[in-house]
């Protein structure tokens, strides 16, 4: 027993020493950058403006994979399972909090198996509908939904997504009830959107902007806490009367679990970096995607209230995943 405690010192230093050298060392080869959904989505539009920058950073490609389906927890599963080398990472938005709640039989653990790395930043939402629904405003809205029950139909990317819960809260507050049509994705929900097939959805800036800018749907108010710069002539949702409604997903980079420290402290600095060019920085304003950068354990803080949040609000309207 007198020998143990000192060959345990020994072996912890020389872990220690071992992952501060692989820190200094890496990379040393292509990195890996799993996107758990379809190409064309935000996440993929984050992680392919950054990815470009960070590859000057760390000094070798960084490769987007998309590997999307289940809302994400395919390739999410995919992250938690691999080697903590840093040659794997995803780039992944809040909805990695909803599904720690939707999804009781997830293959990983999302507090235990995934290693928090930088957040990349926040976008709200936009309230958007069909250019053929005779309203302008929020309060327009809620009175049209109010005198016709079930009358608006919006769409989501299905059901747990983003666009599906934030509606939900919504009709929560407001005492309101829409008809929920889930898609496969957004992309065909927002060509339903424009053509009339279904009246409204809340959606992230950067998928919804073009089509804001060019009038094809009608933006009436955004989720965040205060207004956004990419529509600063939209008031809140909370704003235009309904108080306690606020939504920003925010966006960020995760690696495995098992990732080492000295990696994390690593890639979280290449990602700040990245995120004070100011080419890239202008590139996600244009998207309504508002940076903010942290230490990876202000980023660990930040998933952690999300996934105790956001599980109290699935719980209460009752919603489970497909």
């Amino acid at each position: 027993m007198t020998n143990r405690f000192p060959r345990i010192a020994v072996a912890l230093a020389c872990a220690l020493a071992a992952a501060q050298a692989l820190g200094q060392a890496y990379p040393t080869r292509p990195i890996r950058m799993l996107v758990p959904f379809a190409p064309g989505g935000t996440v993929d539009l984050v992680a392919r403006l950054l990815g470009a920058k960070l590859s000057e950073e760390l000094g070798q490609p960084l490769v987007v994979e998309n590997k999307g389906g289940a809302a994400g927890t395919i390739g999410t599963a995919a992250l938690a399972k691999s080697l903590g080398d840093g040659y794997t990472l995803m780039t992944m938005h809040q909805g990695l909090a909803f599904n720690a709640s939707l999804y009781p039989d997830l293959p990983y653990d999302t507090l235990r198996d995934l290693t928090p790395i930088a957040n990349c930043g926040a976008t709200p939402n936009a309230l958007v509908v069909t250019n053929a629904l005779p309203v302008k405003t929020m309060q327009e809205f809620l009175a049209y939904a109010r005198a016709k029950p079930g009358g608006i139909a919006y769409g989501s990317g299905g059901i747990g997504s983003a666009g599906h819960l934030s509606v939900e809260l919504l009709q929560s507050l407001t005492g309101t009830k829409f008809t929920h049509v889930p898609y496969r994705g957004s992309g065909p929900a927002i060509t339903d959107l424009i053509s009339g097939q279904i009246q409204a959805m809340l959606l992230t800036m950067p998928s919804v902007m073009p089509y804001v800018k060019g009038g094809k749907v009608r933006a009436i108010a955004t989720s965040g806490a205060r207004r956004s710069p990419a529509l600063p002539e939209l008031p809140t949702i909370a704003e235009a009367g309904v108080p306690g409604y606020e939504y920003t997903p925010w966006y960020g980079m995760f690696g495995p679990g098992t990732l080492p420290k000295p990696l994390v402290a690593r890639l979280n600095t290449a990602v700040n970096t990245s995120l004070a060019d100011a080419g890239v920085r202008e590139k996600l304003a244009q998207q309504g995607l508002e940076v903010h950068t942290t230490t990876s354990d202000e980023f660990t803080g930040i998933v952690r209230a999300d996934v105790t949040r956001w599980g109290k609000i699935i719980r209460e309207l009752g919603v489970r995943g497909e």
